[in-house]
């Protein structure tokens, strides 16, 4: 690349040797989102009950989080590529059986066993990618670029999987979408691994058993790294409960599915550019100092406001959307854990991201799960002060993750 190439890359903050991987990350991601916002709708008009629905999405929820587990302690074991190349053998695999034989017959056992197999693929490789990142990338410069990183995988996810899948639905209708996302993985793949031409080399030759267990000792070792993790479950677990519970409660307050979706569609947009915002925010301001107040007390705050808009604005469907999108903004506040946490240590990084990744996995259906127990109980009045008053927890618990002295970090990184 060109020397002015170069110049722009370092500005942005994003990894220049990484930069096919990022692209390929979000190709990757939009491919894996081709199925997020209408299967559970397509499922239960025809004829599967909610329960039999909310039993798929657990299954997958339950592989996602062992997955996004041993994404690190795998990466450090066998490399980042290879561990790459595994989620794709097993997403594909997962797809295959899911919409080939599963999803025609409406079998549940089936469906649930392939699409748990589909699970395992993008933890394997996108969070493979975010330790390659932590190696990879300068400590002064590592917000930004995690922040890049989650920027690509949300926009993939969220944005760009559900706005393909929109036309992609009527033009190709629906089985055809869903074997559609081979090809966009197929297309992610090649950037990130063969256009990528970056090389980590953290593979070695231990003990592969020992390499897996140092996943769990580094919680032991360094408990700094677990209150990581419990952060992270946090940090996501409103975002897996909220479309559990608000669109009745939006559609009380006279905004139609159409507009919850739309707001819906709208914060994640506002999310994925705050994610680079708060990246670049978290290696000037410090990045514990930036996930304790604007993601933890933020969100708290912004959780409460989110909720009660509805009431305060009588239903005004912009001024819920503006709520809406400053809650999604502050969540972006939790975008430099990913370079907290793998700082925590000075080697075995991808053990300590892989609690990191757990964290992740684990609120994919940590979230639905706390409305299943309690709002039956606390209405979804409460779910809104109980959602709020974790995110105040993860404040108190982000104070406590404070970096070890190290001559290579900036001042500011280890004064905070």
């Amino acid at each position: 690349m060109s020397n002015s190439s170069n110049g722009l890359f370092e500005k942005l903050g994003i990894p220049r040797h990484l930069a096919w991987g990022y692209l390929g990350v979000l190709i990757f991601m939009m491919g894996d989102g081709v199925e997020q916002g209408w299967l559970s709708p397509y499922l239960l008009e025809n004829g599967m009950s909610v329960e039999q629905s909310a039993a798929l999405f657990t299954a997958y929820g339950i592989t996602i989080a062992i997955s996004s587990w041993f994404s690190g302690v795998l990466t450090e074991s066998y490399g980042p590529r290879k561990t790459m190349l595994l989620g794709v053998l097993l997403y594909i695999i997962g797809t295959i059986g899911f919409v080939g034989f599963a999803l025609p017959q409406l079998n549940l056992w089936s469906m649930i066993f392939t699409y748990a197999i589909r699970g395992f693929g993008y933890p394997l490789f996108a969070y493979s990618f975010l330790v390659w990142i932590t190696y990879r990338s300068p400590k002064e410069r590592l917000g930004a670029a995690v922040g890049w990183f989650w920027f690509v995988f949300t926009g993939g996810l969220n944005v760009f999987g559900a706005y393909y899948a929109s036309w992609a639905i009527g033009s190709l209708g629906y089985f055809n979408t869903l074997w559609s996302s081979i090809f966009w993985v197929l297309v992610g793949t090649l950037l990130a691994l063969v256009l990528n031409k970056d090389k980590l080399g953290i593979a070695n030759n231990a003990n592969k058993k020992e390499e897996l267990i140092k996943g769990l000792a580094i919680m032991k070792e360094e408990p700094k790294v677990v209150l990581g993790g419990i952060v992270r479950i946090i940090n996501t677990t409103a975002q897996f409960a909220f479309p559990v519970f608000l669109p009745t409660y939006m559609a009380a307050h006279g905004l139609s599915t159409v507009e919850w979706l739309q707001i819906w569609g709208t914060i994640f947009i506002a999310n994925i550019a705050f994610n680079l915002i708060f990246g670049f925010v978290g290696d000037g301001l410090g990045w514990r100092t930036t996930i304790k107040w604007f993601g933890g007390v933020g969100c708290a705050l912004t959780t409460l406001l989110f909720y009660y808009s509805p009431q305060i604005f009588e239903g005004s469907y912009w001024m819920v959307m503006i709520c809406g999108v400053l809650w999604g903004a502050l969540l972006a506040g939790y975008v430099p854990l990913s370079a907290l946490v793998p700082s925590l240590v000075n080697k075995d990084k991808g053990a300590a991201m892989a609690v990191l990744n757990l964290g992740a996995g684990l609120s994919v259906f940590v979230g639905p799960a706390l409305v299943g127990l309690f709002v039956g109980q606390i209405k979804p009045e409460g779910m809104a002060w109980l959602l709020a008053v974790l995110y105040l927890l993860s404040a108190v618990l982000t104070h406590f993750i404070k970096l070890p002295v190290q001559k290579n970090i900036k001042e500011h990184l280890i004064v905070e």
